[in-house]
């Protein structure tokens, strides 16, 4: 069955790609066609966290971006062979330019304006490469209409007009790309910039109209009705809100009809983002998911209207929360995306997070922000998920071919899900997934309870025969509980761990009747990078130990 949707995958993608060559040769061809406006009517604003020292950096032709730092001496960053490719990704989207609004001085506004015209230079009449793919020119779009206040302040007509036709010929070309736009993050975000770009620029009714019908289909499709993202990434919803909300606030401002599902759709992903929020204020670690800046959450959540208790369940999303007292547990409870929306997917069903008052105890590894394929890679397996591993092997697995790269090509294709409240009135969550059934004959299932004061967090982990499967030999698993590198972890005895935060705050970690251990792990969702952290393991086997229960309680 997988060979024949492999199969469409491969085509659809051959597809694709060239219909995207011949959508860009027809751009090429009549890009002096395009007309460039007179003016901009807006400028948009952006949400985003800005940092003095960032400016000041730039403006001594220094740039820090994605981890890395590029000397250029003064001359246009563009000149020079770029650190990395996320490093290019991020210079030539302009999102960095917000840093250059924190001072309103004419430095500022010289230094950006010359860097936005080295880019117009080298690569604005060459429509190719890195900095002209199509998320790479979303998010470009809608940063120089956000900042265009800094970059056109003193302009002189000749650099206006320039700038203004590089934004008709760029906006030209999203519509172009819009059909063959991948599915997901990607496509959603290039309909903002078209949608913010028709009323920030001067454009004909039926313009506007197209624009909010698009991004309208974009709701319906992409946001589920439990508000999370079909990517199932809870870090997706942040980063189309930290667009979505200024988008709203500039039809409100400008007087125009909003697109029928703009208001109801930014209320609907609100929930969604409260769901996913840790104690600690930092967003849960699942299918992409990286380190999220608090300052970032906190400016969202001030323009939340629908401010309330997060959601026990997401029904659609397909994750779980257990909450009580100062106790939080996320447990990831859903199948992975299909086709090409799995290329950002984990392979981490049933995995979960704990936090505690100001702190996350039990966490996933997370996703690297600035790292190659290869850490992005490692990141999506099992094991760098609080979850169970069979034999090394991660429960969904990923495709091998370059062409359809990244892809999961054997997904989890149940998880049967429970939840009930138990006498004694603990929270429970008891769920299983047969991403192991067909290669190792076993199923994964896992019991997940909280009290009802949130001091206690029980687990039991099993592998069973999975039905019209057979179990050939000994099954080996490892069940792995990563933990958040603020943790320090102690080794109490044979069977316990003690877990305490720099507050104080200690939970006991304990499984008894097993050798629970602590070893060497790594931490990708660090905001500062990826860094060393301690995880802990306890072993499985199908046929000694098949069954392993576990407690955390909290101490002080």
């Amino acid at each position: 069955m997988w060979s024949g949707r492999f199969s469409s995958l491969y085509m659809g993608e051959a597809w694709r790609r060239t219909a995207c060559r011949v959508a860009v040769l027809r751009l090429r061809m009549f890009r002096h066609a395009v007309h460039a406006p007179e003016r901009l009517i807006v400028a948009p604003t952006d949400l985003r966290a800005v940092d003095a020292h960032v400016a000041e950096e730039i403006i001594n032709g220094r740039f820090p971006l994605a981890g890395r730092l590029l000397e250029t001496g003064g001359k246009s960053p563009f000149n020079f062979s770029l650190p990395s490719r996320a490093f290019a990704l991020r210079l030539h989207g302009f999102g960095w330019l917000r840093h250059m609004r924190t001072r309103k001085s004419e430095l500022h506004s010289n230094v950006a304006r010359s860097i936005v015209n080295g880019w117009l230079s080298l690569h604005g009449g060459r429509i190719e490469g890195i900095a002209w793919e199509i998320d790479v020119t979303a998010q470009r779009v809608i940063a120089w209409l956000s900042h265009s206040p800094v970059v056109l302040h003193n302009a002189d007509r000749t650099f206006y007009r320039r700038f203004m036709r590089s934004l008709a010929i760029q906006v030209r070309y999203l519509r172009r790309m819009a059909p063959y736009a991948p599915p997901g993050e990607v496509r959603f975000r290039l309909r903002i910039a078209l949608a913010m770009a028709s009323i920030a620029m001067p454009a004909r009714a039926s313009t506007l109209r197209k624009a909010a019908e698009a991004l309208d289909r974009e709701f319906d499709s992409q946001i589920l009705p439990d508000g999370g993202h079909i990517s199932r990434n809870p870090r997706v919803g942040l980063e189309l809100l930290l667009d979505l909300l200024p988008l709203r606030q500039t039809y409100v401002n400008l007087g125009h009809d909003l697109p029928q599902k703009l208001i109801s759709g930014i209320d609907r992903m609100y929930p969604a983002l409260r769901f996913f929020r840790h104690q600690d204020g930092d967003l849960a670690l699942f299918n992409g998911a990286t380190s999220t800046l608090a300052n970032e959450l906190v400016s969202l959540l001030r323009y939340d209207e629908t401010a309330g208790e997060p959601f026990k369940a997401m029904p659609y999303s397909r994750y779980q929360r257990l909450a009580a007292g100062k106790t939080v547990v996320i447990a990831d409870t859903g199948l992975p995306p299909t086709g090409r929306l799995s290329r950002t997917a984990h392979a981490g069903c049933l995995s979960f997070e704990m936090s505690s008052g100001r702190y996350r105890f039990i966490v996933n590894a997370g996703s690297p922000k600035f790292s190659g394929r290869r850490y992005i890679q490692a990141a999506r397996t099992t094991a760098a998920h609080s979850t169970v591993t069979v034999d090394d092997t991660s429960s969904s697995r990923f495709a091998a071919s370059e062409f359809v790269s990244n892809i999961i090509s054997e997904p989890v294709t149940n998880v049967v899900v429970e939840r009930d409240v138990a006498d004694d009135g603990r929270d429970v969550i008891k769920a299983s997934h047969d991403g192991y059934a067909k290669p190792f004959g076993v199923l994964h299932q896992r019991e997940l309870t909280l009290n009802a004061t949130g001091l206690i967090v029980t687990g039991c982990d099993r592998l069973l025969a999975a039905e019209g499967e057979e179990v050939e030999g000994d099954v080996r698993a490892v069940a792995r509980f990563h933990v958040h590198p603020a943790i320090n972890l102690k080794q109490m005895d044979r069977e316990s761990i003690m877990m305490t935060a720099p507050d104080g705050e200690s939970w006991l970690f304990s499984a008894p009747g097993n050798d629970v251990l602590i070893s060497e792990d790594v931490f990708f969702a660090d905001a500062s990078g990826i860094c060393g952290s301690d995880q802990i393991e306890i072993a499985l086997s199908y046929r000694d130990r098949p069954e392993i229960r576990w407690f955390l309680s909290r101490k002080s």
